[in-house]
């Protein structure tokens, strides 16, 4: 482009000096000629010092809009380096959990196994109902644990699938919501409702594109209180872990910025982009001093994001007042536009989902440890059953001996009676005469 200009500026000069030469034979009559021809010449310079300040207009827009493009490839490379370490941390998780619930259950299975042999021999039917008692609540707990790790780790990797999505498309979307706020700017014709309509028209597409949840992780249209008793209407609250929230305005007027785009020279563009300046900063202190961090209810930090909708309106702002950023923070307002904000929320989002496994993580430790006491209560009541069933084999061998070992044992006493002629109908097992005999 550059060639070009300085190629049509030989050519003019040539043609210039030619028709200058040609004429320096003329009569005088020719002098007025000559000066049309300086005219034409100084017009001819103007507009090409006209094109080198557009042209260098366009190379400036050219370098903010590269700058921007590496800003979002440098957030994509963050975005990603952040998905593979929680990739990574969850795996370790997945790999701890898989490996304790294996050596639970190995655990598990070889002291039951080792119980039940050592007891099988002298349990009675009643007594192996009161062990399936025992079993089946236990059972069905370490069932229901494993179903929710196994529900916990599904949906982590259904999230890692969608993060990877939203990863990949998010580039195209700062761009496309970048052009779509550019090409409508002209239409709003500085209209102050539709332009407020606009804005959050565009605030809450980008609010969709961030991964909160609606009612949940941000809510519109709040109405609330300052200490000093006056009632605001935040335009967006979001909410974050912990009980803390960030306010987004998106009230900032762009009349003036859209004079300035259809200005027609540049002392309009100028005045213009001057007012627009100034508008920002009115809409800077005017924020500022509704104090949104005393609200009540609201554990706010004290800065408050003023959301502006067209990337160009808050970069020609930033490079028409360089300390614009400054003035602002200096006030407790960040100035974010679609690209930033969704960058920001992105961040937001992913501090929600950290925050929802760790409560996860802690639940699921939470119960392993009820269910371990459970199963000790069980190891507990499995001795005191084992020592009863000893405790009874005992009583019942005593007995035995009294009945049929020994002198005089209740058993060859029955039998002499009987033998004596004693009317009965019945007769003691042969097994019991066994004994006696043995004796």
């Amino acid at each position: 482009m550059e060639f070009a200009f300085l190629l049509v500026g030989i050519l003019v000069g040539a043609a210039v000096g030619f028709l200058i030469g040609k004429r320096g034979t003329a009569t005088d009559t020719d002098n007025g000629e000559l000066e049309q021809l300086k005219l034409e010449k100084a017009t001819l310079a103007e507009g090409e010092r006209r094109l080198t300040d557009e042209r260098d207009i366009l190379k400036a827009e050219l370098k903010e809009t590269q700058d921007k493009l590496s800003e979002t490839e440098q957030s994509l490379a963050s975005a990603r380096t952040h998905f593979k370490d929680q990739e990574s941390r969850q795996n370790e998780q997945k790999k701890e959990f898989e490996d304790l619930n294996k050596r639970f259950n190995t655990e598990f299975e070889n002291l039951a196994n080792k119980i039940l042999d050592e007891k099988s021999k002298k349990f009675t039917d009643q007594n192996k109902e009161n062990l399936d008692l025992i079993l089946t609540p236990l059972r069905d707990r370490i069932k229901d644990f494993e179903k929710k790790v196994d529900e916990k780790y599904d949906n982590e990797q259904k999230e890692r699938a969608s993060l990877k999505g939203e990863i990949k498309t998010l580039h195209e979307l700062n761009k496309q919501i970048s052009q779509e706020a550019h090409n409508l700017t002209t239409a709003l014709k500085g209209d102050s409702k539709k332009q407020g309509n606009w804005g959050e028209l565009i605030l809450e597409r980008v609010l969709e594109n961030s991964g909160l949840i609606k009612g949940e992780e941000y809510t519109t249209q709040e109405t609330t209180y300052n200490d000093s008793g006056d009632r605001l209407f935040p335009d967006v609250v979001i909410q974050l872990p912990d009980d803390k929230q960030i306010i987004i305005d998106s009230k900032v007027s762009l009349v003036a910025y859209e004079r300035f785009v259809n200005a027609d020279d540049e002392a309009e563009q100028d005045k213009w982009l001057k007012a627009h300046v100034l508008s920002v900063k009115t809409h800077i202190k005017g924020l500022s001093d509704k104090n949104y961090h005393t609200s009540k209810g609201m554990n706010s930090p004290e800065f408050v994001l003023m959301f502006m909708p067209i990337e160009s309106s808050f970069s020609a702002s930033i490079r028409a007042d360089d300390e614009l950023f400054t003035f602002a923070w200096d006030k407790r307002i960040v100035i974010v536009s679609p690209s930033t904000l969704l960058a920001t929320l992105r961040t937001v989002s992913s501090i929600w989902k950290q925050d929802r496994q760790t409560k996860n993580a802690v639940e699921i430790a939470k119960k392993s440890g009820l269910l371990y006491d459970k199963f000790v209560g069980f190891v507990e009541d499995m001795q005191k059953i084992g020592a009863r069933l000893n405790s009874t084999q005992t009583a019942y061998s005593d007995g035995m001996k009294k009945l049929s070992e020994g002198t005089g044992n209740l058993v060859k006493r029955a039998e002499e009676l009987r033998k004596m002629g004693a009317k009965s109908t019945k007769q003691l097992p042969s097994e019991m005469l066994g004994l006696e005999d043995e004796d």
